[in-house]
């Protein structure tokens, strides 16, 4: 580990030392962590981890002054964290780059490495969406015979993902009559929503099916868990512990109901799939819908694939966050992966004849 004798309050209390000193040239204090919000606890605490760092050789303090300055150690720290923080960043771009050239790399697990990338250069925390889709369905099915209790169904979305479900039966089933299975579920069910999946739609198939009916209630079943389960929408996120280095979410129980929020996912998902815009979104405070957003902003930017949005990434922080870094990194970031999933020359890393652009 990275200074394993420091504990995460002893580094960020010697980066701020060093920062402060190479800006300002003067000793620093206790006060100045206070100040600048670095950290929730009391001066008190902070003197006290000031001097443990001073016994341990990374702090200095002159004779002149109550504050500290960096020592040698104290800056060999710094440049370390600095190269460390280079090495981590510089992997995720590699794993993004990775994930964005291959074609097997599924979109889900490029937005949430661009999303853990976020959260390293903002600081904040990284969200990553699949958002609500809007009637999804069904362009194909296979069904393959397991055995006389059992059967599979292969579907494949109109998006082009593949879903597959495993279907146990009570009564007993055979080759035959899962390929009839197959072919009244691509003739009747490919190109529908889930709500034109209705009642008289599977009697009509149930009738079709003669004496293994019961077979299509099991099949439609399975039909609707897989368009509400892509329907539903999906957020991830990473980097949450930095939430904890700034006071707007030092009240345990606010943090809490965040949290909670964050793990619900429902309404976050409300509020990303319901935006207007393709460029970079920026909602602060109680710009949202969301209640116990109140003290924290959410960037985000939709991924675009063919006109559809195929995922989100963003960060959510303090209200004073830093707008600036964060709109800059989350544009290009989503940009760069928005531009490389809609283009499938660019996952080949190939130019087909006659699309190139001159060179220009």
């Amino acid at each position: 580990m990275f200074y394993e004798e420091l504990s995460e309050r002893k580094k960020t209390i010697l980066k701020a030392v060093v920062e402060a000193h190479i800006e300002g040239g003067e000793p620093v204090g206790s006060k100045y962590v206070v100040q600048n919000g670095l950290l929730t606890c009391s001066s008190a605490t902070i003197r006290n981890e000031m001097a443990e760092l001073e016994q341990m050789g990374y702090l200095e303090q002159p004779h002149t002054s109550a504050g500290r300055v960096p020592s040698e150690l104290g800056y060999r720290f710094y440049v370390d964290m600095l190269v460390n923080q280079y090495d981590t960043v510089t992997k995720e771009v590699a794993q993004v780059n990775h994930l964005l050239k291959s074609k097997m790399g599924e979109i889900d697990q490029i937005l949430e490495t661009a999303s853990r990338l976020a959260s390293k250069l903002t600081n904040y925390t990284g969200i990553a969406i699949k958002p609500k889709a809007s009637s999804i369905t069904m362009s194909r099915y296979e069904v393959i015979w397991f055995d006389e209790n059992n059967f599979v169904i292969v579907m494949i979305t109109s998006h082009g993902n593949v879903k597959t479900k495993k279907v146990k039966t009570a009564e007993s089933i055979t080759q035959e009559s899962v390929e009839r299975l197959a072919a009244l579920l691509n003739a009747h069910l490919c190109g529908i929503s889930a709500d034109k999946i209705n009642l008289p739609l599977i009697v009509e198939l149930e009738k079709a099916m003669g004496s293994d009916g019961f077979m299509i209630n099991a099949a439609v079943k399975c039909i609707y868990d897989v368009m509400s389960e892509i329907d539903g929408g999906e957020l991830r996120y990473s980097g949450i512990n930095n939430l904890l280095n700034y006071p707007e979410y030092s009240d345990t129980r606010q943090l809490g109901e965040l949290l909670g929020t964050l793990e619900e996912q429902s309404q976050i998902l409300d509020l990303v799939s319901d935006a207007d815009s393709d460029n970079v979104n920026v909602l602060i405070g109680s710009e949202s819908s969301v209640k116990v957003m109140n003290n924290s902003s959410l960037v985000f930017k939709p991924i675009k694939k063919n006109g559809r949005t195929v995922g989100v990434i963003g960060v959510l922080g303090p209200l004073r966050m830093d707008y600036k870094n964060v709109l800059r990194t989350i544009d290009e970031i989503g940009g760069s992966v928005a531009d490389m999933i809609g283009d499938d020359r660019k996952l080949d890393g190939k130019v087909k004849e006659g699309d190139n652009d001159g060179g220009k």
